[in-house]
């Protein structure tokens, strides 16, 4: 029986062999790969020998844009895997994201046919490599020199006013803004102004201070807008009751003025403050001081209770002109001929 069992054993140490020289050949045609992939690293060993195979068998995943290198090295291959670096590009104010190949900054903008040029502020260097999460910002500055024109707020002035009625306001003379003449270096940034160096300013026009009436006379009575003065042999009743008596009349032709127009300001001949009531004469014809009441002839309007206070080159015998705050004002009134009841 054992004569009969050797040569069993002798085949089946001859099949044993041969599976362990098979096995030991296979071994002999694998490979070791070392796979870095930032903080992580894979040692694999495969059959394969296309890197991109190896990293898909030890599941190693790449994106559209990551890129590998390889190396030999001691008892094996190394695979270094390089991440795309996903990069946001502010440029010229418009905002974009990208993904960067390993590459510098100046390299990744040239890519995207980005140019820069000597009006250009970059965030970082040309040479500094790309990394991801980077905001690699371009701003076009520009510097240029403009001249314009500016405001000046007028002020705001009060006083007291015996002709306004008590608890009741009136602009006694309208503001009027200034007017400066500018010259600046202004900087834009991507198109957008970003700060101005002033370098010179030249006042063109002199703000006017507007002056507003606080009442201090008699409380005002409540009146029918539309009334209108009734005017007797002597006497004139007012729309709120009050009576004036006059002495005599005189026509004249009347114009407007304001402390605006050439040769004006707020002080009149006599050294006072003008205000709707001012009138300027011709002192030979009337009289400073002479007190009237003046109204248009045709009736449709009504000046009122006025003083001569002022003069003018222009106002030569029957002729006056009549305050007004505004200008506006003066171009509504016009020319009229008025009739002047002279106030005892």
């Amino acid at each position: 029986m054992r004569g009969k069992g050797w040569p069993v054993f002798l085949a089946s140490a001859a099949v044993a062999a041969g599976v362990v020289l098979t096995l030991s050949a296979q071994t002999a045609f694998a490979r070791t790969y070392v796979i870095t992939d930032g903080d992580r690293i894979v040692t694999y060993t495969t059959f394969a020998a296309d890197p991109a195979e190896v990293l898909g068998q030890a599941g190693v995943e790449l994106s559209a844009y990551d890129t590998y290198t390889t190396e030999a090295v001691d008892g094996g291959e190394a695979i270094t895997v390089c991440r795309a670096h996903t990069v946001t590009i502010e440029y010229h104010g418009q905002t974009t994201r990208t993904s960067s190949l390993g590459e510098t900054a100046g390299e990744l903008l040239s890519r995207l046919n980005l140019d820069v040029s000597g009006e250009d502020v970059v965030s970082h260097g040309m040479e500094d490599m790309t990394y991801d999460g980077m905001v690699l910002r371009v701003d076009r500055v520009v510097t240029a020199r403009e001249t314009y024109t500016t405001t000046v707020p007028h002020q705001v002035s009060y006083c007291k006013d015996a002709s306004t009625p008590r608890g009741m306001e009136e602009v006694l003379v309208e503001g009027v803004d200034g007017e400066l003449m500018c010259t600046a270096d202004v900087t834009y940034v991507n198109g957008v102004e970003a700060g101005r160096q002033v370098l010179t300013q030249t006042q063109t026009r002199a703000p006017v201070t507007q002056i507003v009436g606080i009442g201090t006379g008699e409380a005002a009575q409540a009146v029918d807008p539309g009334a209108m003065p009734v005017i007797g042999d002597g006497y004139i009743t007012l729309p709120t009751g009050e009576v004036l008596t006059y002495t005599g009349t005189a026509t004249i032709r009347a114009t407007a003025y304001t402390h605006t127009d050439a040769g004006c300001d707020f002080i009149t001949a006599t050294g006072t403050r003008v205000h709707k009531g001012t009138v300027a004469v011709d002192p030979r014809y009337i009289p400073y001081g002479t007190r009237m009441f003046i109204v248009s002839n045709d009736g449709s309007y009504v000046y009122g209770i006025s003083v001569a206070e002022d003069c003018g080159g222009d106002i030569k015998g029957d002729r006056m002109d009549l305050y007004f705050p505004t200008y506006d004002e003066c171009i509504q009134f016009g020319r009229r001929v008025c009739t002047i009841y002279f106030l005892g």
